[in-house]
C-alpha cells in the first residue's frame, strides 16, 4: 500500500505542481503584453490563469497522498517532513492568496481595455511571487529526496 500511495503522491506532484509552476511563470509575460492591443496574449494569459486555478484545486491531492504516505511510513513526526509540510503550506498560501488573485486583477485590467499604470508593477510582483513559489517546491523536492535519516544510503 505504501508504494501505491507514494507513486500517486509523486505522480500528482509532477503532473499538478509542474503545470502550475510553468503556467504561473509564463503568466506575467503574457499579461503584460495583453494590456496593449494583443488579443492573442490576452487569451494566453486567461488560459494560463485557468491552468493555475484548475490545477490548484486538483493539487490538494499532493499533500493528501503525501500525508497518507508519511503515515504509512511512520515519519509524520520527522523534522524533514514537518519542514516539507510547512513549506508546502506556505507555497499553497502564496498561490491561493497572492498569485491567483494577482492574475485575476491583471486579466480584468486587460479585458476592460484600460491601461493600468500598476500593470508592470503587478506583473513584476507576480513574477517574484512565482519565483518564491517555485523555489519552495524545489526545496520540498530536495527534502523528499535527501531526507535526513534516509535509508537510501545517500
Amino acid at each position: 500500500m505504501t508504494k501505491l500511495l507514494l507513486s500517486i503522491h509523486v505522480l500528482a506532484s509532477i503532473l499538478v505542481v509542474g503545470p502550475i509552476a510553468v503556467a504561473a511563470s509564463l503568466f506575467p509575460r503574457y499579461a503584460r503584453q495583453a494590456t496593449g492591443e494583443d488579443g492573442r496574449s490576452a487569451g494566453a494569459a486567461v488560459l494560463l490563469h485557468r491552468i493555475c486555478s484548475g490545477y490548484a484545486i486538483v493539487g490538494v491531492a499532493v499533500p493528501v497522498f503525501g500525508l497518507a504516505t508519511g503515515a504509512q511510513l511512520g515519519v509524520l513526526t520527522d523534522a524533514w517532513l514537518i519542514t516539507s509540510i510547512v513549506l508546502t503550506t506556505i507555497a499553497a498560501a502564496i498561490l491561493a492568496l497572492a498569485i491567483l488573485p494577482g492574475q485575476e486583477r491583471m486579466i480584468e485590467t486587460s479585458w476592460d481595455g484600460t491601461t493600468d499604470d500598476e500593470s508592470p508593477r503587478t506583473a513584476a510582483r507576480l513574477a517574484g511571487l512565482t519565483g518564491v513559489f517555485n523555489l519552495l517546491w524545489a526545496v520540498v523536492v530536495v527534502l523528499m529526496i535527501v531526507r535526513p535519516g534516509s535509508t537510501t544510503g545517500a
